[in-house]
């Protein structure tokens, strides 16, 4: 009754259910939402390994500016950023998919846009979604993924400190990290790492650290050890191992001139335990509907 009151006397919006599309090859689910102004945005329910429970994989931009070339949300380009509530929206909006015994365990930040951006409107939706009498989702199963913002990963680190944080990668080496990812340019790779270890003293949570081996780019020996010396002085320097996380890659042009192979992520790997890392090789789902990692570019 109290909810009907207030939608009478206010006004509550939503985001607009496009399509819901479904793979075949897996239990993933994408949602295109469609926004006041005609924005198209993406959410994925990803399942875990706990029957009926998912997670929420949500967008924090329409678009993106940071045009990482491994990534098809990256040659949007940046419309706008998303407000709080169209963000927390979207876990809403998932949860409506779910069977009455199912439920949104976690939500990670890895949809259309860079969070840390929007760091505002994102550290607020969640709050909202940790909140009891909202979504009451615990802090600790929520990821915030960046490309590298500094400033953003500190902010993270004292507003949001049960939080995990998510950090992309690509290259240990700085010529092949800078080709991949153009905010190398703005905040070199030694600069983010200063604020991940700022992060990690802070809230004492491991970092993520994902890399997405590209066949004969970032993938070699050189690649690996990189990748290893890296973690390695991370891990003196704070004492806390990153969480090595290795996504294959997922096509991003349809029209089948894709600017990379999906490397071979077995033996990057197999080289990656050869410098002394214990890296997890993440199942990345949804292919089949454009639903896989860095696949989001608002296409229904």
């Amino acid at each position: 009754m109290a909810i009907e009151l207030a939608r009478l006397r206010g006004h509550v919006p939503t985001l607009e259910l496009l399509a819901v599309r479904k793979s075949v090859v897996d239990p993933f689910i994408k949602l295109a939402l469609g926004t006041f102004d005609g924005h198209v945005i993406e959410a994925v329910r990803i399942p875990l390994e706990r029957p009926g429970r998912f997670s929420a994989c949500v967008s924090s931009q329409a678009g993106c500016g940071l045009a990482c070339t491994f990534c098809a949300t990256g040659r949007l380009g940046l419309a706008r950023n998303l407000e709080t509530w169209e963000i927390v929206e979207q876990v809403r909006l998932v949860r409506q998919t779910l069977a009455s015994a199912q439920r949104v365990h976690g939500v990670v930040f890895q949809g259309m846009g860079e969070p840390l951006a929007n760091v505002d409107r994102v550290v607020d939706a969640v709050r909202v979604m940790c909140d009891p009498s909202a979504l009451a989702i615990d802090a600790r199963a929520i990821t915030v993924c960046t490309s590298g913002l500094p400033s953003g990963i500190r902010r993270i680190a004292r507003d949001l400190p049960k939080v995990r944080l998510g950090v992309s990668i690509a290259s240990a080496r700085k010529d092949v990290r800078r080709r991949l990812m153009p905010i190398d340019e703005a905040h070199p790779l030694e600069e983010v790492i200063r604020a991940v270890e700022e992060h990690a003293a802070t809230t004492g949570l491991a970092p993520m650290w994902a890399v997405t081996p590209l066949a004969g780019v970032n993938d070699t020996e050189d690649d690996a050890r990189a990748l290893g010396a890296l973690a390695q002085r991370f891990a003196d320097r704070t004492g806390i191992r990153p969480r090595i996380s290795v996504v294959p890659y997922n096509a991003i042009d349809t029209r089948g001139a894709d600017p990379f192979a999906r490397g071979d992520v077995e033996a990057f790997v197999g080289r990656l335990r050869t410098h002394g890392l214990l890296p997890h090789l993440r199942y990345s789902g949804g292919a089949d509907v454009d639903a896989a990692c860095g696949q989001l570019a608002g296409r229904l």
